[in-house]
């Protein structure tokens, strides 16, 4: 799926099966002419006007800030969070419908020094969603990008066995926090929160920016 149109055709699908689909996949950056490159461990999946945690979930449908979550799949939706930190979606398909799928974690696997260097060395390195757009380099210049594409593109990883997934609510939302929308590898570096983490109890809390 590394070619653009095999990226397209691995995105089109719904949200929540995506976001299953991309644990184990690598995302390849090559931001700033080095080469870094992590596996996927973390996602959450947002849907459209009936997800009213969606971006998408707005009275006036499509606007500026979410206009590349309804379509094509399998490009990049960016967004600042907080005002502070970038987050990486991949956009679902089919195209018109809306939903994105916001990446939460990634597992070094090359360019960790650059890593750290982008994170002045702080810890942990690419779990969370701003910890991880950090690590890669990827700001919202990138906003629209074909992800089949340099220089972030998604490559195929190691299927991940069902027992190693673990299922709960999404993080830092008030609407719809219940869902089990967020899916991750169990015990990966990377990984956000730990097993048996309440999202009820921590989303009713006011937050401070990953």
């Amino acid at each position: 799926m590394s070619a653009p149109d095999g990226v397209r055709t691995f995105c089109t699908r719904g949200p929540l099966e995506l976001a299953r689909a991309l644990l184990g996949c690598r995302l390849v950056s090559t931001l700033g002419g080095v080469e870094v490159s992590g596996t996927i461990v973390e996602t959450e999946a947002y849907g459209g006007p009936e997800d009213p945690a969606s971006h998408a979930c707005t009275v006036s449908g499509v606007t500026d800030r979410n206009r590349a979550m309804f379509g094509p799949a399998g490009y990049a939706y960016v967004y600042r969070s907080y005002g502070v930190h970038w987050c990486l979606n991949v956009v679902s398909g089919p195209d018109g419908v809306p939903g994105a799928v916001l990446l939460r974690g990634i597992e070094p696997v090359s360019g960790i020094d650059v890593m750290r260097g982008r994170r002045s060395g702080r810890r942990p390195l690419s779990a969370g969603p701003g910890r991880l757009c950090e690590a890669l380099g990827v700001t919202g210049e990138l906003y629209g990008h074909d992800l089949g594409r340099p220089p972030l593109r998604l490559h195929p990883g190691a299927p991940v066995a069902a027992a190693r997934v673990g299922v709960s609510g999404r993080v830092g939302v008030r609407e719809a926090a219940d869902w089990p929308h967020r899916l991750y590898v169990r015990g990966a570096v990377g990984v956000s929160r730990p097993d048996g983490w309440d999202p009820v109890a921590a989303n009713s809390k006011r937050r401070t920016p990953e």
